[in-house]
Formats: C-alpha cells, structure tokens, sequence
C-alpha cells in the first residue's frame, strides 16, 4: 500500500494550492479517504472526509466553504483543493484511507502560509 501526497508548498495569504494523493496497493474505489493536517507542535486534525464513491464530502469547521474535496476513482488518486489560505492552515497534511484494517497514511505534504 502506498499513498503519495504532492502539491505542498509556500503561499500568501489568500492564495490556493491543489493537493493530490496518488495511491496503490489496495481497492481505491472501495474506500473512503480523508485529508488529516499536524501543525507545529499540535497533534493532528481532521480536514475533510469523501465517501468512496465521492458523492457525501464532509469538512472541518475551520476549512468548509474553503476547501473542497474530490476523488478521481479511474486514477486512483485523491485531491483537496483550498482555496482563500490563512496562516493557521500552515501545516502537513497528509491523505489517509478510512474503515480499513489497518489504515494507512501518506508521508505528507508541507503547506505554508506566510507574507
């Protein structure tokens, strides 16, 4: 199993930025995912969540209406577009697969929010 997040980076404030998820080794299209970010010196946090099929999203309070999660089930391949970026969404994120036995999580992306 292998899930490799890209699309990290440094952005001002405001700014958007496109993270993917490639994955392989196991039924993609059977699984929800979810994007999970760790601060600083914070323990990890729930972004936003996707059904298998895509079709029921949910999101954080601190990130709805700016970010937007979807899923390419062909590509086995898992996005989160954020939109309107603030210094507190400066963290790793990472791409994990839920209701498996185990889970598994990506290495993560760095995403930076600075002037």
């Amino acid at each position: 199993v292998q899930l490799v997040e890209s699309g990290g980076g440094l952005v001002q404030p405001g700014g958007s930025l496109r993270l993917s998820c490639v994955t392989s080794g196991f039924g993609f299209s059977r699984i929800a995912m979810e994007w999970v970010r760790q601060a600083p010196g914070k323990g990890p946090e729930w972004v936003s969540r996707i059904s298998n099929g895509g079709g029921s999203t949910r999101y954080a309070d601190s990130v709805r209406g700016r970010f937007t999660i979807s899923r390419d089930n062909a590509m086995n391949t898992l996005y989160l577009q954020m939109e309107s970026l603030k210094p507190d969404d400066t963290a790793v994120y990472y791409c994990a697969t839920q209701n498996m036995s185990p889970n598994y999580r990506g290495q993560g992306t760095q995403v930076t929010v600075s002037s």
